[in-house]
């Protein structure tokens, strides 16, 4: 069925993609290693999870709710993100402690085992020690580490997999998921507006009072601040007529040309003779000599086929393929960053023994100055009044700091003025108040604990500079009773107004209950065909949708009936027919798509379970 496609937009899909985007974070090793720091942060059983774990794990968090948040700390709820680490961290090593228990664990050897059998780590089908120790470095990891990591990654894997992978699911439990997904339901909605209603209602000054008296945790308020502020843009700034000099636009064309040459990187040989079949002795004599080869008449190319040792350089010329600093250690980059092209080098010494390098930097065809005239001179002439708007910036900023108001600003630049807003929130929307930058300086300890000074220069995406001062700042918290009045008072009147409403009309709803719906007199009700709707479209309003799927199925000619408030309107809802689908009318692709995402949930539920058993069993400081 078409509708069955839906069925990861819809409910069931909605709660994996929640279950699976939810950071676990138990298996995998990177970012769980924590040196020599054992401050900690937690006790689980005797064993410590350290500080520079818990701020690891809690760094990674942030950035992923980041991602969500397009950047805006402000969104952040710091304390839940670190309370979400420490909590991972805790379930992670209660599972860890709980696998050793149960003998789930590799040897060392097993773990060598399978680092020697990656293909990363091989060259001509053999392990290579070289690329290992490279990996590692990379990384920042000790072999040790690595091997650790390794171990308690396999044990997790195979913990979570007992779970995942073997999840109690009958199949009573996919039919009945199946009979909610292709279930149609036949449904009729009336709509009886509120506004008629309200015209009667009548609330007085007591009623309101007694209301927010008893529903005051209904009437919150979101932190907010009243804020003075003030935005200089370069066009503000009347710049004198700018020109470019001769000097200037050579002094432009040389760094271009820097530039270009810097951008083309040289191709980096080496000779390399290992101390692997030989002493150090041997070794350093040996490159010496090839050296002295290199200096007579034999090629680089010649010489690095009949002596490097490097297998994968060797019958290239000596060419490493991807040279990245690093590989070889600071002596190899500092040797590759002071040889000039053509010329070969004397003997370094590395990990990896003794190296002959040479580079040979590509001819680089640079455009001509006249060329690059034109735009050079609007690169300097807008570099030169960037440069202007920046040093008013700064006196600007040295002068509103000072004296601790936005006036200064509006007094040394007359096409700007300051601006004033109240009450605005993290969420408010604007243009300027719901930047990021704006909102920390808006909504921090600072400001909560009092500060009331002008802020430092905030400098925009779109090049803009912006000063802010908050006036008030309002904690967040239940209203006052003046401030939520407005509120107070419209709720009690669309209360009231949905009260007569139901009144009117409950009569025909309890006729339908008991009467075939073609003989029922429906009043003022005038119900509109909405349509035939599985649970899997969502195509309906919310609350509408899981009234009309919460009523059980009618009698043949009979109505289910039930209500529905949205704002300002009572939306009576009505089932006439229930057609329960057999598990057959989905295709065996999506019979077998709905057990793979149910035993994914319960699984993931299962070990979730199981996880928490754990902790409630451990003991933890």
């Amino acid at each position: 069925m078409e509708s069955f496609r839906k069925v990861i937009k819809g409910w069931l899909g909605k709660v994996l993609l929640v279950l699976f985007l939810t950071p676990l974070a138990l298996v995998g090793i990177e970012g769980y290693f924590s040196g020599g720091n054992k401050d900690t942060a937690q006790t689980v059983n005797g064993t410590d999870i350290s500080k520079k774990e818990l701020e690891s794990l809690t760094k990674t968090f942030k950035q992923q709710y980041l991602a969500y948040a397009n950047g805006d700390e402000t969104l952040l709820n710091q304390a839940f993100i670190e309370n979400k680490a420490k909590d991972t961290l805790v379930a992670r090593t209660v599972l860890l402690q709980q696998a050793e228990n149960l003998g789930i664990s590799l040897s060392n050897q097993q773990i060598e085992q399978m680092i020697a059998q990656q293909p990363s780590f091989q060259q001509n089908g053999q392990f290579s020690n070289a690329l290992y120790e490279n990996y590692l470095k990379s990384v920042g990891m000790t072999s040790r580490q690595l091997i650790s990591g390794l171990r308690d990654d396999h044990a997790l894997k195979m913990l979570s997999s007992t779970f995942m992978e073997y999840p109690l699911v009958s199949q009573q439990d996919i039919q009945q998921i199946a009979d909610l997904q292709t279930e149609q339901r036949h449904i009729h909605i009336a709509s009886v507006n509120l506004e008629n209603y309200k015209k009667n209602v009548k609330v007085s000054d007591a009623e309101v009072a007694a209301y927010y008296e008893k529903h005051k945790a209904v009437f919150q308020q979101p932190t907010s601040v009243d804020v003075d502020y003030v935005v200089l843009s370069a066009t503000d700034v009347n710049a004198e007529a700018v020109t470019a000099t001769d000097a200037e636009l050579q002094e432009a064309y040389q760094n271009f040309v820097t530039a270009q040459k810097s951008a083309v990187k040289p191709e980096v040989k080496h000779i390399l003779i290992t101390t692997d079949n030989r002493s150090e002795a041997e070794a350093q004599k040996l490159a010496a000599d090839v050296a002295a080869k290199l200096q007579a008449d034999t090629s680089f190319a010649q010489a690095a086929a009949q002596y490097s040792e490097d297998p994968e350089s060797k019958n290239k010329g000596g060419a490493i393929a991807i040279y990245e600093a690093g590989v070889f250690g600071d002596a190899f980059d500092k040797t590759v960053a002071s040889l000039k092209s053509g010329a070969v080098s004397a003997p370094v010494k590395t990990d990896y023994g003794y190296h002959l390098i040479a580079i040979e930097a590509p001819e680089v065809k640079v455009p001509s100055f006249e060329s690059q005239k034109a735009r050079l001179t609007e690169e300097v002439i807008a570099a030169k009044k960037s440069n202007a708007f920046s040093d008013m910036v700064n006196s600007l900023n040295d002068m509103v700091v000072s004296a601790d108001s936005l006036d200064v600003v509006a007094q040394e630049v007359k096409a700007v003025q300051v601006k004033s807003a109240k009450g605005v929130t993290l969420s408010t929307r604007d243009p300027l108040l719901s930047d990021a930058k704006i909102k920390v300086k808006l909504f921090n300890d600072d400001v909560k604990n009092g500060d009331r000074n002008v802020s430092s220069s905030i400098q925009l995406a779109n090049g803009d500079v912006a000063w802010v001062k908050v006036r008030n700042y309002h904690a967040a918290g239940e209203q006052p009773f003046a401030t939520a009045k407005p509120r107070v008072q419209a709720k009690l009147i669309e209360e009231k107004a949905l009260a007569l409403a139901q009144a009117d009309i409950q009569k025909t709803l309890n006729e339908l209950k008991t009467k075939p719906a073609a003989s029922v007199a429906k009043g003022n009700l005038v119900f509109e065909d909405a349509g035939i709707y599985t649970r899997a479209e969502g195509l309906l309003k919310r609350d509408v949708q899981r009234a009309a799927f919460s009523v059980k199925a009618p009698k043949a000619g009979f109505w289910s009936v039930t209500t529905a408030s949205l704002p300002n309107e009572l939306v009576v809802v009505a089932v006439s027919e229930v057609k329960k689908n057999p598990i057959t009318v989905l295709s065996e692709e999506q019979r077998s798509e709905l057990v793979k995402l149910y035993s994914q949930l319960r699984g993931q539920q299962e070990f979730d379970d199981y996880t928490r058993y754990l902790k409630s069993q451990a003991k933890i400081k």
